[in-house]
């Protein structure tokens, strides 16, 4: 299928109030976003307002699917294009674009309406893990271990680790963006698949990173995530 592209214009008001959970694992919100993009940098900014949540596990997946206007994107990976088309395949969808959040595998937001990722981190908030996470670590080494939650069940699903650097500052010297210095948070470095699991039994795993790291357990064929943990 060929996935068309479109650079969406947002306006976005910052600060949202959503309530947080005590205790359960984070809504991971991802954010499909480009350096060239100048209806980018407000979406990037809602990103870092949702640091130091324990609620939420924001990441930036930077695309460079814009390279070609006049800046290439220094965080971009082509993976992360091909997730997001994933995506959209997997919605029946015929475009991406940036920029795009995606909260908890599910729902697909454009970066200008706050109000709707409120309301599906907060719809997300309410529901049960799925799959409960554990994570912990030694050093370089990144200790895993997924289980299913009582009652719940799952088909084929992908355990996966994504390390992200906590905050970079770019000057961006030409394209759309020419002259704007942007703080950038959450910024995707990597994206590994650890291995597939069916749930009859718990998985365990380990990586070896650096810095702060996002194991999520999703279902396969670009489903919902099932289960997320942090470890820094």
């Amino acid at each position: 299928m060929r996935v068309a592209l479109t650079c969406v214009a947002i306006g976005l008001s910052l600060g949202i109030a959503i309530p947080a959970r005590a205790g359960e694992q984070p809504v991971v919100v991802e954010l499909y976003t480009s350096q060239g993009c100048s209806s980018c940098p407000k979406a990037d900014a809602l990103l870092a307002d949702l640091s130091g949540r324990d609620d939420v596990l924001p990441l930036a997946l930077h695309v460079g699917y814009w390279d070609y206007i006049g800046w290439a994107d220094t965080f971009a990976d082509p993976r992360f294009m091909r997730r997001q088309k994933g995506y959209a395949k997997a919605a029946g969808e015929r475009m991406i674009y940036t920029p795009q959040i995606i909260v908890g595998g599910r729902y697909r937001i454009v970066g200008s309406r706050p109000k709707q990722l409120a309301a599906a981190i907060r719809e997300l908030d309410a529901r049960p893990d799925a799959v409960e996470v554990e994570a912990s670590r030694q050093g370089e080494r990144i200790m895993i271990r997924a289980s299913m939650a009582e009652g719940a069940t799952a088909g084929k699903m992908l355990v996966q680790v994504v390390p992200f650097a906590p905050r970079q500052r770019v000057a961006i010297r030409s394209g759309e963006n020419a002259g704007a210095v942007i703080d950038y948070t959450h910024i995707v470095t990597d994206w590994q698949v650890l291995g597939e699991w069916d749930g009859t039994a718990d998985w365990q795993g380990e990586a070896r990173m650096d810095g702060p790291v996002a194991v999520l357990v999703q279902a396969a064929g670009f489903g919902p995530i099932l289960g997320a943990a942090r470890v820094d």
